[in-house]
């Protein structure tokens, strides 16, 4: 790239996008860079930062509704809410273990990736599904609107969905409007040794299944969790009024006991290991030339794709969701990419190449094959958004 561009406004991003599309010179956007490593390499002219878009802008406590520029870090919107007791419902991650990173995530950066933390198995849904409105600017060089600021504000044609988890292949996001909630008053963690990873999504399942609001739930194939517990642990997490944990452990420990050893994580040791989890840190250290994979698959399959992984090449693995999100980090070969893809195949499910080498992203499909189908609607959409194919090139599709 020759550089990168950061406006300090929107109408800046308008200009940077209607110049990208009279030059022919094509667009990296981004905002901080931290997820830069994620899926391919888009090859662009020039950077697009939205890390000059930076500021809440409008905070109701009362209405549980929080708006804030593309550019605005996470942590500091985490603050204000922290002031008022509430909280950002997708628990979003934070991956600079992973990327190598050091700057902050942006609310822009989660939004169009849509990731979200190990609370997405809870009522609240993924990132996208908390998003009440945005502003972006397509690759017409026009800024456009959807949603509001109010939680039942559904006119016009819902592009919020459409653009949260796009990559920034349709538009640039400049102002995101979220609902938010109260935080827990206090967090909880039942450790459960278990004998395999079978038996640990068979606890998650039984956690899951009972009426006591679980609202994480993991396997650490290699235990340690520095409650002295080896070998494969399953760990579910209860959030509420500090006053109500223990009596809710209590019953939630009494359904888990049959399936092993149960310790108990309290307080800030329960907030910090789900943080871990929520930043995929039990995966260890990433080396330059490793790559990360995330499968989506049903919870009760998740032992078993860990099965054929561990069979095909040597692998770090990390069940989240109740079983059924596996991390798995390993060589960035194309052969390991290949098994991961047969894997979730055989099982019916999704895989995302999360981050590796840029030779293996430049030639390897990062995401599943679209069907017929689905590919002609996402080209048309493409065609629609970004004719002159400016914005992220390449980013998840080759060509695309």
């Amino acid at each position: 790239m020759s550089g990168l561009l950061a406006p300090a406004d929107e109408a800046g991003v308008v200009e940077a996008v209607r110049a990208a599309v009279a030059d022919h010179a094509p667009l990296a956007v981004e905002g901080h860079g931290t997820k830069r490593g994620m899926l391919r390499p888009v090859q662009a002219a020039r950077g697009l930062s939205t890390r000059g878009l930076r500021g809440i802008t409008l905070y109701r406590p009362a209405e549980m509704v929080l708006a804030a520029r593309a550019g605005t870090p996470v942590p500091e919107i985490e603050a204000a809410l922290a002031e008022h007791g509430q909280m950002l419902i997708g628990e979003p991650p934070d991956f600079s273990g992973l990327f190598g990173t050091e700057e902050p995530a942006t609310l822009g950066g989660i939004v169009a990736t849509n990731l979200t933390g190990p609370r997405r198995i809870f009522a609240t849904g993924a990132t996208r599904d908390q998003v009440l409105g945005i502003r972006a600017v397509t690759g017409h060089a026009e800024v456009v609107r959807s949603g509001g600021r109010v939680h039942k504000d559904v006119t016009g044609l819902d592009l919020r969905k459409l653009l949260a988890g796009s990559h920034g292949t349709l538009g640039v996001l400049t102002e995101i409007t979220l609902k938010v909630l109260p935080r827990a008053g206090g967090s909880l963690t039942l450790a459960v040794a278990v004998e395999s990873l079978e038996r640990g999504v068979a606890a998650l399942s039984a956690g899951l299944g009972s009426p006591f609001g679980v609202s994480g739930a993991a396997v650490l194939p290699e235990g340690d969790v520095g409650n002295g517990l080896a070998g494969p642990v399953a760990l579910l997490r209860l959030e509420d009024v500090a006053a109500f944990l223990p009596h809710r452990s209590g019953a939630l420990r009494g359904v888990l006991g049959t399936f092993g050893e149960v310790k108990v994580v309290e307080g800030e040791a329960s907030v910090a290991l789900w943080r871990a989890i929520r930043d995929a840190l039990p995966l260890g250290a990433i080396g330059a030339e490793e790559a990360v994979w995330r499968l989506s698959v049903r919870p009760t399959l998740g032992p078993k794709v860990a099965a054929v992984l561990k069979a095909a090449f040597p692998v770090r693995l990390m069940l989240d969701w109740g079983g059924g999100l596996v991390w798995a980090a390993g060589p960035g070969t194309a052969e390991a990419h290949a098994a991961v893809m047969r894997a979730a195949r055989e099982a019916g499910g999704t895989f995302t190449l999360f981050r590796g080498p840029d030779a293996l992203r430049a030639s390897v499909a990062v995401l599943p094959e679209e069907p017929a189908p689905l590919a002609a609607i996402a080209a048309r959409v493409k065609a629609a958004m970004d004719p002159a194919g400016v914005l992220n090139p390449g980013r998840m599709r080759a060509g695309g």
